[in-house]
């Protein structure tokens, strides 16, 4: 009978993680709000008709077209930030973040500009989840290009993480408003602030779960790449 040496280094070969589920469900997740604000795009340079609901995106487009065009940029591109073949070429991802860097901070600026300056018609009860979430998300990206910069890359990424998942809230939205739609009615102007704030708060705590998970296994020695780049901001 013969017989076989496990070697230490053959025992500890592991099979490697699939990359993409991660990034293509993110994708699948922008895709709401993508779809949406195309469709706002559509309505815009169409010239349809002006109602209640869509007469402040005609008296003032170019805050509701920065905000869709950067979000759609933010939110496509930085999900291959996730897939850890490409976020460790350091090239890839410093060209990367040349592009989400202006894309996520136009996008948080034109989002807390209309949450300002837009008249709402459900009213202004939301307003303060607009301008909590939206300040969050630019606070969070500064404060991950300062801590790239000091070269603190596990500080960058969970910034950075932090800003991504408040960017893609949207899509958390829909998932969270279909659901009692179908199953509970139409919404009045206090539940539809829940559900959207729900949406956000659900990201937020998933991105905490992401960013400690990381934070055990670097504590636990398991082996990282040398860098641990953010869905945003270049090297």
């Amino acid at each position: 009978m013969s017989t076989e040496t496990i070697t230490p280094a053959a025992a500890s070969v592991r099979r490697p993680r699939p990359q993409w589920p991660v990034p293509a469900g993110l994708i699948l997740l922008s895709l709401i709000p993508v779809i949406f604000g195309a469709l706002r795009l559509a309505e815009l340079t169409s010239g349809a008709e002006v109602t209640p609901q869509n007469a402040r995106f005609f008296a003032s487009p170019v805050p509701v077209v920065t905000h869709i065009v950067s979000v759609t940029v933010y939110s496509l591109l930085g999900a291959f930030q996730f897939v850890p073949s490409l976020r460790g070429r350091r090239g890839r991802h410093r060209i990367a973040g040349r592009v989400l860097i202006p894309a996520g901070l136009l996008a948080a600026l034109s989002g807390l500009w209309m949450s300002v300056f837009y008249p709402l018609p459900d009213g202004f009860t939301d307003v303060p989840l607009r301008l909590f979430f939206g300040s969050a998300m630019l606070v969070s990206i500064v404060l991950g290009i300062l801590a790239v910069r000091r070269r603190d890359f596990a500080a960058h990424s969970a910034w950075m993480t932090r800003a991504y998942a408040i960017a893609v809230g949207a899509g958390t939205q829909a998932l969270v408003g279909i659901p009692w739609l179908l199953l509970v009615g139409p919404t009045d102007v206090p539940t539809r602030a829940v559900l959207l704030g729900a949406g956000w708060l659900i990201n937020v705590a998933v991105a905490e779960y992401v960013i400690r998970r990381r934070a055990r296994r670097a504590a636990g020695g398991v082996r990282r790449p040398v860098s641990t780049p953010s869905p945003a901001v270049p090297r």
